[in-house]
């Protein structure tokens, strides 16, 4: 039902002061560790850490857990639930809209939706109450509209909550580049903001634009549509993907290919499945084996893998149906096959599997982070996320634990906060990088 929006605002570095106090914590912690065995509502004041997490400072909170239910940051304020009530904080945790929503939305376009009792409406930043709850069901804006449901029948309303475009359609989808899909029947077509029908009705099924084209579907088969509703690639395909780097892959029966935007077969469909371009390499299936082609069809990595992804920052991660290994653009092996799993390079590292255990290697191979945990991201921001036992915490690139696991559930920090759960609360780090 919901679905929060990661956008939080960065946040200002931490003192130097308030460094030394955290370190001194994990220092404490540390000594004390041996002897451990493992074994509040809104508005009160936060209890005092317990041994578990005297390692993380307070000020390494941007906002403490305290929270049942914390969503992501959109236009500067988050949804959150305390008790059985939805209201917004500010990116200091302070509360910008008290909790008497039965719903709530991520705001977008100045206005988020709410539900008090059956009927939805909408709320502005200060909490006043711009569109009366008076509806059934309702959408999010944009482009200066949302989708409102009346009786069995769909239309939008603009920012004041007057009706914009009648009620009218079987089903409806928000506006993107200036067009909507919308259903009359069985058939889709498209509207403008005005509502002015500018792609009749015609299509068993419509996608939004994606750049200058959209994929369309009549009698079971897919083709390409301009946004003057022209077939610019004729329904003749049984799957077909949007384009990427000037070439889609489609489907004809069971064989993938590639066409071009004038709808030319450029690489002819022969593989049993094939993924999108990126860097000018795409990967494609032959039978039960996996390799690499460039835009013109060769088979610059003939298929030889059981798996693996895309290249990133020079090397792909590949698997052999025992172990996995990293190759170069060439297909050259890089590093041999050696793991029992294997991520992507970020920050020019990649978090690798060694029996139970995950570490980080650099490109060379060699590990610059010892495998020792039960779990392992990728880097974002200069850190990354790690589990021992049950607990999460984070590393920086040297394996120093600069936020030693402690979390039941812990997010990648991003614009410099990131999310939390202690003893079952939500809240928000700081990234101590920053």
């Amino acid at each position: 039902m919901h679905h929060p929006i990661q956008a939080p605002p960065p946040k200002p570095p931490l003192r130097q002061r308030a460094l030394a106090l955290a370190l001194a914590a994990v220092a404490c912690l540390l000594v004390l560790l041996p002897q451990l065995t493992a074994g509040q509502p809104y508005g009160a004041q936060l209890p005092a850490l317990s041994v578990a997490n005297q390692d993380t400072s307070p000020s390494l909170y941007a906002i403490p857990p305290q929270f049942d239910e914390l969503w992501g940051f959109a236009e500067g304020l988050s949804v959150v639930k305390v008790d059985s009530k939805y209201g917004y904080i500010d990116t200091s945790g302070t509360l910008a809209i008290a909790p008497r929503f039965d719903e709530a939305d991520s705001f977008s376009e100045g206005l988020a939706r709410i539900r008090i009792g059956s009927k939805y409406g909408y709320t502005g930043k200060t909490g006043k109450i711009l569109i009366s709850p008076q509806f059934e069901t309702v959408g999010s804006f944009a482009e200066g509209r949302a989708l409102v449901k009346i009786g069995s029948q769909w239309g939008f309303i603009n920012k004041t909550g007057k009706i914009a475009i009648p009620p009218q359609f079987d089903d409806a989808y928000y506006f993107a580049d200036g067009l909507a899909r919308v259903k009359i029947g069985s058939k889709w077509g498209y509207i403008d903001k005005t509502g002015k029908i500018v792609i009749p009705p015609q299509f068993d099924w419509a996608e939004p634009f994606a750049g200058e084209l959209a994929r369309i579907g009549i009698d079971d088969k897919l083709g390409y549509i301009d946004k003057r509703g022209k077939i610019v690639i004729p329904p003749q395909f049984d799957e077909a993907e949007d384009f990427a780097e000037g070439l889609a892959q489609v489907a004809i029966g069971s064989k993938w290919g590639y066409i071009n935007k004038s709808g030319n077969r450029v690489i002819r469909p022969q593989f049993e499945w094939a993924d999108s371009f990126t860097g000018g390499l795409a990967r494609i299936g032959i039978g039960s084996k996996m390799g690499f082609i460039d835009k013109t069809g060769n088979r610059v990595i003939p298929p030889q893998f059981k798996g693996g992804s895309n290249f990133s920052e020079g090397l792909a991660q590949v698997w052999d149906g025992y172990q996995d290994a990293y190759i170069d653009k060439t297909g050259k092996i890089a590093i041999p096959p050696q793991f029992r799993g294997a991520g992507n390079f970020t920050d020019g590292l990649a978090r690798v599997k060694i029996g139970s255990k995950w570490g980080y290697i650099d490109k060379t191979g060699t590990f610059v982070i010892p495998p020792q945990f039960e779990r392992a991201t990728d880097f974002s921001n200069g850190l990354a996320r790690v589990r021992i036992g049950s607990k999460w915490g984070y590393i920086d690139k040297t394996g120093s634990r600069v936020i030693p696991p402690q979390f039941e559930r812990a997010a990648a920090f991003s614009d410099g906060i990131a999310r939390v759960v202690n003893d079952g609360k939500i809240g928000y780090l700081r990234n101590p990088l920053k």
